[in-house]
């Protein structure tokens, strides 16, 4: 039986029953694809990073170059990184031009991967991608391209998740060296 539905006194204000329905603080989550305040904030977000990413290419960034972008980008505001790159909002749809703005991002990542991607044995996922391929959006990349930015797409971010998340903590080593690692190996 939950602690509030005893029938014991309690402690005033120990747990008292919230109203039904969103709280205050969440009404700007409660309007999928509403104008709230977190909506601007990820489309602005979205916008920074597709900027930093766009200019790091233009710049000739390599992809390691590229990922130590979105890694500064990630370090000097977490809380934007993971308005973007966190847990959904159950029922939440991105406004169409938001969705444009994350289709940078990814874009700029094929470019790079196009003419460096050898092309071996191809792989099942290799063979699905051939035909599933619309978030490319027309990129000339290969299949094989495309698996290894999705792959450096991934692996980048599940290394910077976890450190922003603070899950390194008492590892005793620099996720810096990590993350680089990480990227130099794609």
């Amino acid at each position: 039986m939950p602690p509030c539905s005893r029938r014991r006194p309690r402690p005033a204000g120990w747990c008292r029953r919230r109203p039904r329905g969103p709280a205050e603080s969440s009404s700007g989550r409660s309007r999928p694809g509403g104008a709230g305040s977190w909506v601007r904030s990820a489309r602005d977000a979205y916008r920074s990073l597709a900027d930093a990413v766009r200019a790091a290419l233009d710049a000739g960034a390599d992809p390691a170059g590229l990922a130590r972008t979105v890694r500064d980008w990630a370090l000097s505001d977490p809380h934007r990184y993971f308005l973007i790159y966190g847990t959904p909002i159950p029922g939440y749809h991105a406004p169409e031009d938001t969705t444009r703005i994350s289709s940078e991002i990814m874009a700029a990542l094929l470019d790079p991967f196009a003419p460096r991607t050898p092309h071996e044995g191809v792989t099942s996922f290799e063979r699905h991608l051939a035909g599933h391929r619309h978030w490319a959006e027309g990129h000339p990349a290969s299949p094989a391209a495309l698996r290894r930015a999705l792959t450096f797409w991934t692996r980048l971010h599940g290394v910077l998740a976890l450190e922003l998340a603070g899950h390194f903590g008492g590892m005793d080593f620099d996720p810096a060296l990590l993350f680089a690692d990480e990227a130099a190996n794609l």
